[in-house]
């Protein structure tokens, strides 16, 4: 009986680590697109500055 609660663990565990991988690569491309953003902001400003 406790090995069959282990296996459980184990399942579960697996796939919380699962989850974790795809929402680090989730929170990666939501970075890169507040980058892009931000970096659209800046020079929107400069180009506004120059004029």
């Amino acid at each position: 009986m406790l090995l069959e609660h282990l296996r459980h663990i184990r399942g579960r565990v697996n796939q919380i680590a699962d989850d974790v991988t795809d929402l680090k690569l989730r929170m990666t491309s939501v970075e890169q697109g507040m980058g892009l953003i931000n970096r659209e902001i800046r020079f929107a400003d400069e180009v506004d500055a120059r004029r």
